[in-house]
């Protein structure tokens, strides 16, 4: 038997290099009317790795914390992280400080990089990392260095990707669990090596070169796993104008610049083709707009398939496997009603994934009985960082646990049918509702609180937060709605309340979102 001498993989910034040689000219990068080709973005990315290592002394194995929208810049720090064999620790840029903060604890940051107009995220970093070796800003501020300032300070320095191995860590993606703090999933080089060749398989076949991407979801997330993907097709990157998200501006730079794929989430597609601007603009170009983060209604999917062709590939996944369980292909979306619709089915298993239903035992269960979603593959996440006892419950005879419930046919089409955990889905966000009561029950008007994900139809999923009152006390919704704002991101806020008496309790004394969805139901308030 051969034993293999090495565990070095590419650096994904070799993807870069590469693509800087072969198509220099080549449109990489688009936003606001500006283009950016294949070898200027290389140039860039050199001359912030550079900065970033004689000015902030960054190394290989240091984490770069960033907060900031769609640009230029943020793909660029993606890029000089792995470049830099740094890693790349991005926050969705609607955080609040105090939640910035944590993430630069939990990830040890080096330096600090977000827009100029997040000064309280720096000052809350600051003030809770007292290692950091400074702040890098896009746009001008009076509280740290300017990102271009820096580039332009050593453009034209070449800078060598940095040799790594496959677990080396790149990426920290933030997610959440039941007990309510993010969890930091350590991702690697060689993990997302192998999703960039199973992401173009599965979802974006026929990609090349000669394609465009526009980019409308943050790219602290699933997007930007799509960007690194397409960095092995060269593909060029439209990114939306910032300032929140327009239909009509989306099919115009559709239509502009002949852009074949887009990712977003089931309540986006919604928004795109019921705009009057679906029929104005040609987007003959489009050959696949990927949904994911929440299941689609079926009226919805009918009026996209009528509007688009057929087009739309659904993804499941989870952070910790890098969005990569389950693929329903164009081909498997169907505008007519019958059998082959499959109606709730999220696919089936992308390449080089196994995915099984799982009993409380860890047996594997047959076809059509439910159980938990496990998987197992070259997608599945090392663990978290620093969490014993998260990686403990979530992995198990080598399977991860996704924490889903749901069920496969004959066929092996996976079907959820809930959730293990409280979580909820909204606008393609998870929210974990401990989070928020936690905030929520140090207000002096609530004495207890329980959020539900209810039914909705914008948003998927929104809050609905359960409350019995301090004695004495009449909560308004609005005072609490102010209450968490700046302390919890916006999409996490619960978009209703309700005030009971008094919360359901199990024998033990424990309540429970069972319980209190099914007292709500009984007394109609459900």
């Amino acid at each position: 038997m051969v034993e293999r001498c090495s565990n070095r993989v590419s650096n994904l910034a070799h993807f870069l290099s590469r693509n800087a040689a072969r198509w220099p000219t080549r449109p990489a990068v688009v936003q606001d009317g500006c283009t950016w080709t294949w070898s200027q973005i290389d140039s860039r990315v050199s001359a912030l790795a550079t900065g970033l290592k004689s000015e902030f002394g960054v190394s290989k194995g240091d984490s770069l914390l960033v907060q900031a929208e769609n640009s230029v810049q943020m793909i660029e720090i993606m890029l000089a992280a792995f470049r830099l064999g740094a890693v790349w620790v991005p926050c969705n840029f609607r955080q609040a400080p105090g939640e910035t903060a944590y993430a630069a604890e939990k990830a040890k940051a080096k330096v600090f990089l977000c827009d100029a107009n997040f000064g309280a995220q720096a000052e809350a970093v600051q003030n809770a990392r007292a290692q950091l070796s400074g702040c890098v800003t896009i746009g001008t501020s009076d509280f740290g260095t300017s990102y271009e300032d820096l580039v332009s300070r050593h453009t034209g320095q070449a800078f060598a990707n940095e040799s790594v191995d496959y677990n080396d860590p790149c990426w920290l993606f933030f997610t959440s669990g039941s007990t309510g703090r993010p969890k930091a999933v350590v991702l690697s080089h060689g993990q997302i090596g192998f999703v960039c060749a199973n992401y173009m398989a599965d979802l974006l076949p026929g990609t090349t070169e000669q394609d465009a991407s526009l980019v409308i979801a943050p790219l602290s997330h699933g997007a930007g796993l799509q960007l690194v993907a397409q960095l092995v097709a060269g593909s060029a990157h439209v990114l939306l104008p910032r300032g929140g998200f327009n239909p009509a501006t989306a099919f115009e730079l559709i239509e502009k610049h002949k852009v074949s794929n887009l990712f977003t989430v089931p309540t986006i597609v919604k928004r795109l083709v019921e705009d009057p601007a679906v029929d104005r603009f040609d987007h003959s170009s489009l050959r696949h707009v990927i949904y994911a983060g929440a299941p689609m209604y079926r009226e919805d999917q009918k009026l996209a398939l009528q509007k688009l062709g057929h087009v739309l590939v659904q993804y499941y996944g989870l952070g910790e496997v890098t969005g990569n369980i389950t693929v329903l292909r164009p081909q498997d979306h169907f505008l007519e009603d019958g059998p082959q619709t499959r109606s709730g089915t999220c696919g089936t298993e992308r390449t080089g994934i196994e995915v099984s239903i799982q009993d409380e035992d860890g047996n594997l269960l047959p076809p059509n009985e439910t159980g938990e979603v496990c998987v197992i593959g070259a997608a599945v996440c090392a663990g978290y960082l620093d969490d014993d006892d998260a990686n403990k419950k979530s992995f198990r005879n080598g399977w991860f646990r996704t924490g889903d419930i749901g069920h496969m046919d004959e066929q092996r089409y996976l079907f959820l049918t809930g959730r293990a955990s409280d979580m909820y889905i909204s606008g393609g966000s998870n929210v974990y509702p401990k989070e928020v009561e936690e905030v929520l029950l140090t207000h002096p008007d609530i004495s207890e609180v329980a959020i539900l994900g209810i039914p909705d139809r914008q948003w998927g999923e929104v809050g609905l937060a359960v409350c019995v009152a301090a004695p004495g006390k009449s909560p308004d919704p609005q005072a609490l709605t102010d209450y968490l704002n700046g302390k919890i991101a916006r999409y996490k806020l619960p978009a209703r309340y309700l005030f009971i008496p008094a919360m359901p309790t199990s024998a033990y004394g424990k309540i429970t979102k069972k319980l209190v969805r099914e007292h709500l139901t009984e007394q109609g308030l459900l």
